[in-house]
């Protein structure tokens, strides 16, 4: 049962979504790569990525969802950045969802980490250590 189950908080993975010259569009536009950090001593294990985008289209209010991706990463070593999906920059204006779900030993960490709309540009870009580039991080 859910109720038997600790959800413990997730500290020290987080998702950044960083300005990429090889995923660029093929309209010219600059690409954008989204990346999982695991910044913790341990590796983690089970890794799923569920990706969606949501929101309104600007131009008359109706609703927007993207398709549902999901990703499946066996394990991420401690201290790695693994790269996930590119994300077009049409979609920035959307709630941009990353739902990741691992394992730590025999415990599993749940948490949605959520790029609110028109967050990623270039005024948001901070240096991101794990790979010592510019991006918009989430934690």
């Amino acid at each position: 049962m859910k109720k038997d189950i600790s959800f413990d908080p997730v500290e020290g993975v987080s998702v950044a979504i960083v300005p990429d010259a090889a995923a660029a569009t093929q309209e010219g536009q600059p690409g954008w790569l989204v990346y999982l950090l695991n910044h913790n001593e341990y590796p983690i294990s089970n890794v799923i990525v569920s990706s969606n985008g949501y929101g309104l289209d600007p131009a008359d209010g109706s609703p927007i969802r993207t398709s549902t991706l999901r990703h499946v990463l066996l394990e991420v070593e401690p201290h790695t950045a693994v790269p996930i999906e590119p994300i077009d920059p049409a979609l920035f204006h959307l709630n941009n969802q990353y739902w990741v779900s691992y394992y730590r030993d025999k415990n599993i960490f749940d948490k949605k980490f959520i790029f609110v709309p028109d967050s990623i540009v270039a005024d948001n870009l901070i240096h991101i250590a794990l790979l010592n580039r510019s991006g918009v991080l989430h934690s």
